[in-house]
């Protein structure tokens, strides 16, 4: 599955969003019914995991935790607790609870960016700030992908 776009959207009153129909039909296309959100690790946003997706990186995570150690454990649960299982309704809303909204400050505009596997969920004044200059995106983008000698 790949996620692609950077789309517009409202929360109802109650915290029901649409989920964009680009990415409804990659989600159908690739067999998908569940996601998973839990806030990003490092920035104030929500990302959507595919079932799948959100599998593989909880047993990429799991892989590397010592269940006897206790900062593996910490952070195996801190992982963990911040994740929600989300349902599409018949519409192809879902809500975001009232702490994820408070978690990535989401009023009612939201952007949502597709990041190849994943969704990610912003307060729409956020997504529309620059995340670096395009000066510095290019040559972040240029060290990364230079062939290493």
């Amino acid at each position: 599955m790949r996620f692609l776009g950077n789309i517009e959207a409202r929360t109802d009153a109650k915290g029901r969003v649409f989920l964009p129909a680009t990415f409804r039909k990659v989600l159908q296309t690739g067999g998908c019914d569940t996601l998973v959100m839990r806030k990003d690790i490092h920035q104030k946003c929500l990302v959507l995991y595919p079932e799948s997706v959100w599998n593989e990186r909880v047993d990429a995570l799991r892989s590397r935790v010592n269940e006897w150690d206790d900062t593996g454990q910490m952070v195996m649960r801190q992982y963990m607790k911040e994740a929600e299982v989300v349902t599409l309704d018949g519409n192809g809303r879902f809500l975001i609870p009232k702490r994820y909204l408070q978690m990535a400050e989401i009023d009612q505009a939201v952007r949502f960016i597709g990041m190849t596997d994943t969704i990610e969920i912003w307060a729409a004044e956020k997504a529309e700030q620059p995340f670096m200059t395009q000066e510095d995106f290019a040559a972040k983008l240029k060290a990364i992908m230079a062939p290493q000698q």
